[in-house]
């Protein structure tokens, strides 16, 4: 990265971190798309299995990788500000806490989700293959939480194209992996739903191995040596980053968890809602990381400026970014209206799951558009590194207003599954007009 001074020059500079982040998210997710489209083409069941063991698998992991992602604005201020040592020592302390972080995953899921999973209301089929999906899956978390210390490490500086080029690599391995152990090949026994969580852990253990490989050849990673000599413990280090950390995995945990709350409610309206209601989120969340690459984007833009003390060029990032999402997602929220029908028969033909399934996409078009509005500004406050702020407000548009209204509407308006989506969207539309608002007064801190 390097200082910019016209708008020409920052939109250059945006597209050239842009890019790489947003192609590697389609690749991560274009793994649970994966995941979800062989699933639903062996049985509902399987659909579903792996529905509700990915809603319980994600918004913990979720959190726990926004922990680990706090360290980006750390690293990119403290790049900006050319402290090359003081980035090296707090690499170092990542790949403790990252460690201790996995353990506690670990054991936390040994200890509650099968207790979670018994008290749910599901087909004995499906709640086999939730079961047995999630604690293959967790095989792999070790490794992906140490591989999050490092793609932070490399996204800070902002060689977003690496983390591309590593993920790039890894998806073929991982859908190739979940064709394997999902269908069998040969003596390979079919696991069914279950063989996407063990292809996925495959693949952590794949990206792993990647990125080490990446920090310890290629410069400027190599320069820091973040492999050798590596000190002890330092616990007010690990109060510090996690101090910034905590807020982001914590706010990731609200708005993640609202999604899977909401998907173990539809549980209570058969096999086919659950189905039709995670082949739309799936879709969704593809389409999501349109806005959720500009925020990572605009983290790093934002960090960068902040740390060097340019807050006029970190406020013209933001009017830059938040803009073109809009209008990008916009773009993409037409296209889905007029392909929706084709879209769902991707994931299902059966005559029972289609039809509720288009019907989902037109909530999606809603969601996604609230959602162009208010992952640019989530990003944008994490380069300022303010991040307690954002999690209150999380808890108040997630939890306080938009679950409770979605459980209003679906048992006591007559809205059933429908009601759900209505509140999500609504969620994220108030936390949008919170978080332009919480914007405005951090950046009269830095601009006065």
């Amino acid at each position: 990265m390097k200082q910019t001074y016209s708008y020409k020059e920052k939109g250059k500079q945006f597209f050239f971190v842009l890019l790489p982040i947003f192609i590697t998210q389609i690749s991560l997710t274009a793994t649970g798309f994966a995941d979800t489209v062989m699933a639903g083409h062996i049985s509902e069941q399987d659909l579903a299995g792996v529905a509700v063991g990915s809603n319980l698998f994600m918004p913990f992991f979720g959190a726990f990788l926004g922990i680990i992602s706090g360290l980006t604005p750390v690293i990119s201020q403290l790049y900006g500000a050319n402290k090359p040592d003081k980035i090296r020592f707090i690499v170092k302390q990542g790949f403790y806490w990252s460690l201790m972080l996995a353990v506690v995953f670990i054991l936390a899921s040994f200890i509650f989700i099968p207790q979670v999973i018994t008290g749910m209301d599901l087909e004995p089929k499906v709640a086999y293959i939730a079961h047995d999906y999630f604690f293959a899956i967790i095989a792999g978390i070790p490794p992906i939480f140490l591989a999050g210390v490092l793609r932070n490490f490399i996204d800070a500086h902002g060689y977003t194209r690496l983390t591309m080029l590593i993920t790039i690599l890894t998806v073929p391995i991982n859908i190739l992996a979940n064709y394997t152990f999902m269908y069998g090949v040969g003596s390979l026994p079919a696991f069914g739903g279950v063989g996407a969580g063990i292809g996925s852990a495959v693949a952590f253990w794949l990206n792993f191995v990647l990125n080490v490989i990446a920090v310890k050849i290629l410069h400027p990673f190599k320069d820091y040596q973040v492999f050798s000599h590596l000190p002890g413990p330092h616990f007010s280090e690990w109060k510090k980053q996690l101090g910034v950390g905590i807020p982001i995995g914590s706010t990731m945990f609200c708005e993640q968890s609202i999604f899977s709350a909401v998907a173990l409610f539809m549980t209570t309206y058969g096999t086919t809602v659950v189905a039709a209601h995670q082949s739309a989120m799936n879709f969704t969340t593809m389409v999501y990381m349109i806005p959720l690459s500009a925020g990572i984007t605009l983290t790093i833009l934002v960090g960068f400026e902040v740390g060097a003390k340019r807050y006029e060029d970190a406020a013209k990032y933001i009017k830059l970014g938040r803009g073109l999402t809009f209008v990008f997602e916009g773009s993409l929220a037409f296209i889905l209206v007029q392909f929706r029908d084709e879209i769902a028969s991707l994931y299902s033909t059966s005559p029972d799951v289609h039809p509720m399934l288009t019907t989902f996409l037109i909530f999606a078009v809603f969601l996604q558009l609230a959602d162009s509005l208010d992952a640019p500004l989530q990003g944008a406050l994490r380069g300022y590194k303010d991040v307690r702020v954002t999690f209150g407000l999380a808890i108040l548009s997630y939890w306080i207003i938009g679950l409770p209204a979605g459980w209003i509407m679906a048992n006591y308006a007559g809205m059933g599954p429908y009601g759900y989506w209505i509140s999500l969207i609504a969620g994220v539309i108030m936390g949008a007009i919170c978080l332009s608002i919480r914007l405005r007064q951090v950046q009269r801190k830095f601009l006065t």
